[in-house]
């Protein structure tokens, strides 16, 4: 009788081990999963270029490119005079504004893609400045915004 308590004490002890051992494995795979999730600290900038409305969409592909999630394209009418306009070579006022939210590490590389294009492309001549953003309501929305697909919504 003393043998077949003893049997059944190895067992349990041997089926509480293993248990141990799933649990501990599912609380590091949840750990590993948190990690992930996390949002990045990159910070998010405003880029604003101006270009001919020609152009616009080339722009707006070019920048989409550096995964920018979100951009808004204002038609817009320049401000200068024929006699300017004809000084300065240019021939046309109408203008495009594209508004692009992009991720503050990209931004280096999307500024000498867009100068260098400015200079090379024929009529693809444009300015480019950005806006720092300061902050972005909600988790999700900042996951949009920095095309940081593993930002999940936690039950709390």
């Amino acid at each position: 009788m003393n043998e077949i308590l003893q049997k059944a004490a190895t067992k349990r002890k041997a089926k509480t081990a293993e248990v141990k051992k799933v649990i501990k494995n599912k609380v590091a795979d949840k750990k590993k999963q948190l990690a992930q999730n996390t949002v990045t600290s990159n910070k998010l900038e405003l880029l604003v270029t101006v270009v001919a409305r020609s152009k616009a969409e080339y722009y707006t592909d070019l920048l989409h490119s550096f995964e920018v999630n979100l951009q808004m394209t204002v038609m817009a009418q320049g401000t200068a005079d024929a006699k300017m306009l004809m000084y300065l070579g240019l021939n046309d006022a109408d203008k495009a504004v594209i508004f692009s939210v992009i991720q503050q590490n990209k931004l280096p590389d999307a500024l000498a893609v867009l100068d260098k294009k400015f200079k090379t492309i024929k009529d693809g001549k444009g300015i480019a400045f950005t806006i720092p953003l300061t902050s972005v309501i909600g988790t999700l929305i900042f996951g949009f915004l920095s095309n940081n697909k593993t930002v999940v919504k936690e039950n709390k």
